[in-house]
């Protein structure tokens, strides 16, 4: 696995620092100091690629959450472009007059993010907001907000920590950026 890697983008021990920094910034949003309200906060999170992502996350979160986890498709078998997000499964959380949270793994095309927050939209949450490890900033469009974001990154295609190629790489420690000859689309294939 590692001869399949170009170079180490971000290492884990700066990934940990950052998830908890995250954490704090999520904290002070949802759940500050002396707040007259208890939070309960709604996490959707997108999966596969947020899992390790989410896991960290919200063991440093402070207050009570929901959790719901949602399937979405962009991408066909080992295609590094997308082919527009479509969701596999209803989001079953109830989240009317709720504060919501998407977390996603990556920012890039931003069609995964749009797709989610239409969703749920459309159910009436109290607010809703968006957290993703990653942002491509040089690709992410202007209209899928990101208020929380982990590392701005240029251009790559990056696998690692909960990202793949073909449902491989998941469970590299750090985030890499994956040798150009081993997908088709040349470097910095898109992800939504």
């Amino acid at each position: 696995m590692q001869r399949d890697i170009d170079r180490i983008l971000i290492p884990s021990r700066q990934i940990a620092e950052r998830v908890g920094e995250l954490a704090a910034e999520l904290a002070d949003k949802y759940a500050p100091a002396g707040a007259e309200r208890s939070c309960e906060l709604t996490i959707v999170a997108i999966l596969s690629g947020s899992l390790i992502f989410l896991a960290d996350l919200i063991r440093r979160l402070p207050m009570r959450m929901r959790i719901a986890l949602v399937t979405v498709s962009s991408y066909p078998a080992a295609s590094t472009k997308s082919r527009g997000a479509r969701l596999l499964e209803q989001i079953t959380v109830d989240v009317a007059g709720r504060d919501v949270l998407i977390v996603d793994d990556i920012l890039d095309t931003g069609g995964t993010l749009r797709a989610v927050r239409a969703e749920l939209a459309r159910r009436q949450p109290r607010s809703i907001r968006t957290c993703v490890l990653l942002r491509k900033p040089g690709k992410a469009p202007p209209d899928v907000p990101a208020d929380f974001v982990g590392f701005d990154i240029d251009n790559y295609f990056v696998v690692g920590y909960g990202l793949d190629f073909d449902g491989l790489y998941r469970n590299l420690p750090d985030i890499a950026v994956l040798r150009p000859e081993l997908y088709t689309s040349g470097p910095g294939g898109d992800r939504a």
